[in-house]
């Protein structure tokens, strides 16, 4: 059945609009017939075009349009949406009394099995869909299953069919995708009301998750080994309770006792010391708490690769120092390092000794060698560095990845560092204005930073805050170095515990990436006094951390004569992976030109070739890049093809959870959408009074076909027209 009609947009002040048009052409028309007597039926006709042409603009200005209404041929559907994400998993729809909650997939399948949609097949057609389902194993997105709620409601939206209503049974998580608003307003332009019902609890369960464990990709044997964690509570009181670390055959390693606030979160770490070397997988695990909604959270595995490796350290002073005197000692005596030393004398010369060079090792061989370099008070000048020295120590650090440490002296021979290559890589800029010599009466303490209470380098305890309690308890210092203020990008980790400047306080122990190395900066040298009373237990725990952070990088992969290392060291899929391997000759002199291959190889077993290219400077250094996208452990084989020599290494690649378990049902998101297209939402206990109002609507109105007279090519062309046989008849009798 079809009808037909005219449609008109009427208003007073388009009417009006209209009529003032019209009277002032009919003052002109007749003005100008009265004033020139003589063939006025003539110049009657000669109006005639105008006047059509100014009443097509009136009947514009109302904007006609030809409406034709089309009965519907089929049946309206109503499309039923259930989620099938991972999310919905979650235990926390209530089941019989005495009987444990059901998840939301096991309340949606019981419903479904009835089916709850039978009503609405006695009024019209039903089409049942599932959306937001985990793909297969091996299929594109397996590693990452999401929810996109947009793209289920789109797809109804664009459907060609007439849809008299959408059923929604969903818990409102989407982590994916665009907002479902954008599509919930054009199925309301469409006239599609969305009715949902929300599975699942708003508010969160009683749970005690261990979200996240940050191990390192290796760790050395008899070497102090710090595993961060954090654990978060939903819980509504406090909970106490012990993390730990187990080994492969499930003995404890280590342990942490925490007190996590109610509906909050904890960090820590675990310490140990690893005696025997292998690659292991270890298990961090948290005691699930009476109560608890989802104890499968409570721990999480990863593997280690434990090594010995000796690390070769280079010391460079001018005078013998108290500070030096102790550092030299505790390197000497920690098994992990060999370190040599250069000791410029300013009145004795050059010292010599066991560990002693008798110069600075001032070629490019002799400096890949090495993994840290400690510079004390030495700068430029005679006896002291040159600037070819500052130039391939520069070099070593930003190409080779090795690490570097300044630590001046009040004489301030280190202050002339600053000027000279190595002062854009120093992590902060020194105050001209203030001798280097200048000390205090009073004694000072360094204070740690937000950033250096739980830093590797400067944890000297188990925990953040007993780590502060120790850093307030050591002994304090009298001298610090002219410090300005820390570069941009530098991680301040302790600063002077009673001066400051227009900057704050002063920072003293600054760390800065620079290159592939790391550069750390140390404006006191009375660490030595920590000794005070216990030892060597802090002084030498702290430059033994020191000098591992500083070499972590080098020693990611590698063996005699070819190293790899990469970063981000933990990565995670769609992570960008940045590769660097650098390579020497048989004399361990750094590869000129050359080449170097690397083979990844995915866990599904597919298989890529990557070209490392050389880098510039001369230091044996080839880089690449890779995208992985696929979870789980990835072979790295890296070959020089010039020298012959393979180095291999896993890197583990995190698999990302964007389902989540656990997580409360977003009810205001289906809210939002019911609202925006004139449904209803209401939770898992209103289904059947959502399909009661779904069978109660009215049917769908009839197709509106319509044509807009007013915004027609022809219409438009029309007017023109008339106006334009004006203006030509006006023209051919001669007037303007």
């Amino acid at each position: 059945m079809t009808d037909a009609f005219w449609s008109f947009d009427v208003s007073w002040p388009r009417l009006a609009a209209g009529l003032l048009l019209a009277a002032a052409l009919a003052a002109l028309t007749v003005r100008r017939w009265r004033r020139e007597p003589g063939r006025r039926r003539a110049k009657l006709l000669l109006e005639v075009p105008r006047w059509l042409a100014v009443a097509a603009l009136l009947v514009t200005l109302l904007k006609p349009e030809h409406v034709r209404l089309v009965g519907r041929r089929e049946a309206p559907v109503v499309a039923v949406l259930l989620d099938g994400s991972g999310s919905m998993a979650t235990r926390d729809v209530p089941a019989d009394p005495g009987t444990p909650a059901l998840s939301r997939a096991e309340w949606l399948e019981a419903r479904r099995a009835a089916p709850f949609w039978a009503p609405l097949e006695e009024t019209g057609r039903v089409r049942v869909e599932t959306f937001a389902a985990p793909p297969p194993e091996g299929e594109p997105g397996a590693d990452d299953p999401a929810t996109d709620l947009a793209a289920a409601l789109a797809d109804v939206a664009a459907r060609p069919e007439t849809i008299r209503a959408v059923l929604l049974a969903s818990d409102g998580d989407w982590n994916r995708g665009e907002s479902p608003v954008g599509p919930a307003t054009r199925l309301r332009a469409r006239g599609v009301p969305v009715f949902a019902v929300t599975a699942g609890r708003e508010q969160p369960l009683p749970d005690l998750e261990l979200v996240s464990v940050t191990a390192p990709a290796y760790g050395l044997v008899d070497d102090h080994l710090s595993i961060p964690f954090t654990v978060r509570s939903r819980m509504p009181r406090e909970v106490r309770t012990v993390v730990r670390l187990e080994g492969p055959d499930g003995s404890e390693w280590a342990r942490r006792a925490i007190a996590v606030p109610p509906l909050s979160r904890a960090d820590g770490a675990l310490a140990f010391v690893p005696r025997a070397e292998g690659r292991v997988r270890l298990r961090v695990r948290v005691p699930v708490e009476a109560g608890e909604s989802d104890p499968a959270n409570n721990d999480r595995a990863f593997d280690l690769a434990l090594r010995r490796e000796v690390l070769r350290v280079l010391l460079v002073e001018s005078e013998p120092r108290w500070e030096y005197r102790y550092l030299r000692n505790a390197l000497v005596r920690d098994p992990g390092v060999d370190v040599r030393c250069v000791l410029w004398h300013p009145a004795l010369g050059a010292g010599e000794g066991p560990h002693y060079l008798a110069a600075f090792p001032g070629t490019r061989e002799a400096l890949s060698a090495f993994d840290v370099f400690i510079l004390g008070d030495v700068g430029h000048g005679a006896g002291l560095l040159t600037e070819e020295d500052a130039s391939l120590l520069r070099g070593v650090v930003e190409q080779q990845g090795s690490g570097l440490i300044v630590m001046p002296g009040a004489s301030g021979r280190a202050l002339s560092l600053w000027d000279g290559p190595l002062g854009p890589i120093l992590p902060v800029a020194m105050d001209a204005g203030r001798a280097a010599s200048e000390g205090q009466s009073i004694v000072s303490r360094l204070v740690l930073t937000t950033r250096g209470r739980d830093h590797l380098l400067t944890l000297l305890a188990v925990n953040a805050d007993e780590n502060e309690a120790v850093w307030r308890g050591l002994p304090g210092f009298q001298w610090s170095a002219p410090v300005l203020r820390a570069r941009p990008g530098a991680d301040v980790l302790a600063v002077h515990g009673d001066a400051r400047n227009d900057f704050g306080r002063l920072p003293l122990l600054v760390a800065q990436p620079a290159g592939n190395g790391k550069v750390l900066f140390m404006g006191t040298d009375s660490a030595w006094r920590w000794r005070r009373g216990v030892e060597d237990v802090y002084h030498y725990r702290f430059w033994g951390q020191v000098i591992r952070w500083m070499a972590h990088r080098r020693h990611l992969a590698g063996a005699q004569g070819l190293r790899f290392f990469y970063a981000p060291e933990q990565p995670a899929v769609g992570d960008r992976l940045y590769l660097h391997a650098a390579a020497f000759d048989d004399d361990g002199r750094p590869l000129e030109g050359g080449s170097v291959e690397l083979r990844i190889r995915r866990p599904g077993g597919a298989e890529e070739r990557i070209d490392l290219a050389p880098e510039p400077g001369g230091w044996g250094t080839f880089a690449g890049t890779c995208i992985v996208r696929e979870g789980g452990d990835h072979e790295f084989d890296v070959f020089c093809p010039d020298t012959g020599r393979r180095v291999t290494a896993t890197v583990a690649v995190r698999r990302p959870v964007t389902e989540r378990v656990g997580e409360p049902a977003r009810g205001d998101v289906l809210r939002e959408i019911a609202s925006i297209t004139g449904g209803r939402a209401a939770s898992h206990d209103g289904l059947d009074a959502l399909v009661r109002d779904i069978r109660l609507l009215p049917e769908p109105k009839p197709l509106e076909v319509r044509r807009r007279l007013w915004a027609h090519p022809l219409w438009a062309g029309a007017i023109v027209f008339l106006l334009a046989a004006n203006w030509v008849a006006r023209k051919m009798t001669g007037r303007i």
